[in-house]
């Protein structure tokens, strides 16, 4: 009797572990470094740090690889749904909590090395025969902000660099801190490629449904601050990213 009243009065209290803990249906996507399947697991630099904040938190979660615009569908709907990593834009902004971040990182136009092509402002890219970009990216929904009508969308970012280095598209648009490992996945050089325009400058987080408990997010956010104080955020992001453009929480 005295330990179910215990137990009661664990579960009333906000610090406990047993009131905190919850279960939770994570998604990402095929994105190296920063998440991908191995051996039927996600992994990468985000999912480490999302099973590390797991561990902290007391939270279980089943985590799913996805295509990106199933991830960000499955986000918008019922409580307890996550989703790993969202770029933060305006638009952005109301339809989810924020947990982050975890990198920041720089877009640019990039295209075959030779091509000759050279753009040196968005009004140029516009004007490019057409631009690879992955489907529903923040980057996609920027550009498409901004009135490009030459987008080539694809459901996952292997298919947009393999576009632009089998010249079937001129253009691509991607993160400079994240290019050098997608290239090496799918064989190829950096040599292969030239930058043309930085347009964008992101930072990557986390991303709840707005049903989720407040409560829920902030256990999280106070995770991962903990994460960068203690240095086991840094040790992550040097691990995948050698010379990563990071910004703490």
């Amino acid at each position: 009797m005295v330990c179910w009243a215990l137990r009661l009065l664990c579960i009333s209290l906000l610090g406990c572990p047993l009131a905190m803990a919850a279960e939770l249906q994570l998604y990402t996507e095929e994105n190296p470094p920063l998440n991908f399947s191995r051996d039927g697991q996600a992994d990468g630099l985000a999912s480490e740090v999302v099973r590390e904040l797991l561990r902290r938190t007391g939270d279980s979660a089943s985590i799913r690889v996805v295509p990106w615009a199933r991830g960000y569908r499955q986000v918008q709907g019922k409580a307890n749904v996550g989703l790993f990593v969202a770029v933060r834009t305006p638009e952005r902004e109301p339809l989810f909590h924020w947990v982050g971040p975890l990198v920041s990182t720089t877009t640019s136009f990039y295209a075959r090395r030779g091509s000759g092509l050279r753009i040196a402002s968005l009004e140029d890219a516009k004007r490019a025969a057409g631009i690879a970009v992955p489907r529903d990216w923040y980057s996609h929904q920027f550009l498409q902000k901004e009135g490009f009508t030459n987008l080539i969308l694809q459901p996952k970012p292997h298919e947009v660099l393999r576009m632009t280095l089998y010249g079937r598209v001129p253009v691509l648009v991607y993160e400079d801190q994240l290019l050098p490992s997608l290239v090496a996945e799918v064989g190829a050089s950096m040599d292969d490629l030239k930058r043309l325009y930085s347009f964008m400058q992101s930072s990557s987080y986390i991303v709840f449904s707005k049903a989720t408990d407040v409560q829920l997010v902030q256990r999280w956010q106070q995770a991962l601050e903990q994460m960068a104080d203690d240095g086991n955020l840094a040790r992550i992001q040097q691990q995948w990213l050698p010379q990563p453009a990071v910004t703490s929480p």
